[in-house]
């Protein structure tokens, strides 16, 4: 079974090729140009000088720097991106709460707007202070020597002391979030100037990845201005968007027939426990909801000379969303995911029991000193979702693409008893019986629907607006070139005319 589903290759590829060829613009001279005067009518210094900042997953940002100062605008990339506008908002709003409501340091932001209101009509885009920094987080953590294009991994060899100071400041962002309650899961709009209310639905970093990676078309996702009043109604919603995400994707969803199977019954499975409310707690069914940010990572936390937080930057899939989802240990301690663990999810787990043991020592010293959390400690239930193996129900939930090993590995024994096969790839023939008739003729329709698609492979790709104009324009360009050179060989052969 492999450690998690791969990606429609066929999708991927058009991502990146419109992404790539989006970019491109950036070296020209006159976009810089038109860039840098827009920045400086909202904005300006002493000195200023014009530069590409970094080119990261989602976004390309752009540098003004002055003499004391520096302002960074980002535009967030078509191809990556696939619900541009949307997810700017929700990322402005969010970080002026952050900013007004928190003690997390994060950009000011000195302007912002749509495509439309872009220099050069390029893509909507976040103006903002640029925080001075001497590293990351992930830099401080990571195996020194590491190479860029690699996967970083926790450092096996770090000391213990520098662990705990920075595991320390880690805690202490997580605490601040955990303070935030809503009435409602979803994204967050300021109302005013020192107020936000939910008014969205909580766009996350997994669906974009389903719709650009998956195939997933768009109209399954909840509805633009879906809002959950219950944590059990949104686990549901997710549950059934794995179930989504097998039906629809086009290409390099399933290796065999058996492998389609195992699928279809994992996420079966799942579905009915998150239809039985039995993946969400009864004591944070209602909320309050706290505030959380599917891309909060080591690599998004800047750090100065004395390795303190100076800021926290790229908060574009942040969201009020369960409790059980801040109540999961953060992940990212080990920097790498368990599916890309290169001994395996077991070898994962114990390593981050490990360091999962730092952590909340570090946390609990956070808590004993922060009287807000006198009674009821995160660090408590962060334990305890460990422990009682939530933590890897909230991870499948947040993660589709490597839900079927976490599933198999780490939920189906603890809510369907153990099976006689140790191997847990096999463990889906036991677990047959679960399912209804209807259930397994549609089982096999699939089968059968999937390996006929095994025979070719088609684009099936339901982009922003943004995209698809942009891959149709390149498409047009590449025929015109082809139309060209066609013409000029043509031209060649025949000679020149008497």
């Amino acid at each position: 079974m492999e450690p998690q589903m791969p990606y429609d290759d066929v999708a991927w590829e058009q991502s990146d090729n419109v992404s790539d060829n989006w970019l491109l613009q950036f070296l020209d001279i006159d976009v810089k140009r038109s860039i840098a005067k827009f920045i400086l009518k909202h904005d300006s210094g002493d000195d200023p000088e014009f530069t590409i900042l970094r080119k990261g997953s989602f976004n390309i940002t752009l540098q003004m720097k002055y003499t004391y100062s520096a302002t960074n605008i980002r535009f967030s990339q078509p191809g990556a991106i696939l619900f541009p506008e949307e997810k700017v908002k929700n990322e402005v709003a969010v970080m002026r709460y952050i900013s007004d409501q928190t003690s997390i340091p994060v950009p000011f932001i000195l302007h912002s707007g749509t495509k439309e209101e872009s220099p050069l009509n390029l893509s909507p885009f976040i103006m903002m202070s640029h925080i001075e920094h001497t590293t990351t987080m992930y830099d401080a953590l990571n195996t020194p020597g590491c190479p860029n294009e690699e996967r970083g991994v926790l450092d096996p060899n770090i000391n213990e002391d520098q662990l705990g100071m920075l595991y320390t400041q880690l805690a202490k962002t997580l605490l601040q979030l955990s303070k935030s309650e809503f009435p409602k899961i979803g994204s967050l709009d300021q109302v005013d100037d020192f107020s936000w209310e939910v008014t969205s639905r909580p766009l996350s970093m997994n669906m974009n990845e389903l719709v650009r990676l998956g195939t997933l078309p768009r109209s399954k996702l909840p509805p633009l201005e879906a809002t959950f009043k219950t944590a059990s109604s949104y686990i549901e919603t997710l549950a059934q968007l794995n179930i989504q995400h097998l039906l629809y994707q086009r290409n390099d969803a399933v290796q065999s027939a058996d492998d389609c199977r195992r699928k279809f019954v994992a996420r079966q499975l799942f579905y009915m426990l998150a239809r039985d409310k039995k993946l969400s707690l009864p004591c944070c069914e209602n909320g309050p909801f706290k505030l959380w940010c599917d891309d909060f990572r080591p690599a998004n936390i800047l750090l100065n000379e004395n390795m303190h937080i100076a800021g926290v930057v790229d908060w574009e899939f942040t969201y009020a969303g369960p409790v059980e989802f801040s109540y999961a240990p953060p992940w990212w301690l080990l920097i790498e995911k368990p599916e890309y663990w290169s001994e395996g999810i077991e070898d994962w787990a114990r390593e981050f029991d490990r360091r999962l043991k730092t952590f909340l020592t570090a946390m609990r010293r956070c808590e004993d000193i922060d009287t807000q959390h006198s009674q009821l400690r995160l660090s408590d239930q962060m334990q305890r979702s460990w422990e009682s193996g939530d933590f890897w129900v909230v991870y499948a939930i947040l993660h589709s693409f490597a839900f079927d090993a976490i599933y198999w590995q780490k939920i189906d024994r603890r809510f369907f008893g153990p099976t006689e096969t140790d191997d847990p790839s096999e463990a889906w023939k036991e677990r047959l019986n679960l399912l209804g008739e209807n259930q397994k003729a549609e089982m096999e329709r699939l089968v059968t629907r999937k390996l006929e698609e095994m025979e070719d492979r088609v684009l099936v790709w339901d982009p922003d607006e943004y995209t698809e104009a942009f891959r149709q324009g390149l498409m047009k360009r590449r025929e015109e070139k082809v139309k060209e050179d066609k013409e000029s060989h043509q031209k060649a052969v025949e000679g020149p005319q008497i």
